[in-house]
């Protein structure tokens, strides 16, 4: 297994969940965009790299707590309202 850090996978999980609910429908789901609310969101979490199953179901374990999945809600909404004061990608006409 390599090295890999597990918060990326718990970043997408929990974006998808919220780009599901109602009241972020006026949010752009373009690759840029989502890519751009990644990038924020995990500069401002904590990585948790894992490099065996072990480490992988360990971090699975500690990482679905209610507290830990409202604190990464909490910074993917935060990245999402900066991208959407100021987003990159380019509006089609």
């Amino acid at each position: 297994m390599k090295v890999h850090n597990y918060m990326e996978d718990v970043v997408d999980l929990v974006l998808k969940r919220i780009l599901m609910e109602d009241k972020y429908g006026n949010q752009c789901v373009c690759e840029q965009c989502t890519n751009d609310i990644k990038a924020i969101a995990l500069n401002n979490l904590k990585p948790r790299y894992i490099a065996t199953e072990k480490g992988s179901v360990l971090s699975k374990a500690n990482m679905f707590t209610v507290q830990s999945e409202i604190d990464v809600t909490k910074v993917l909404v935060e990245a999402m309202e900066k991208v959407n004061k100021l987003p990159k990608h380019r509006v089609m006409e």
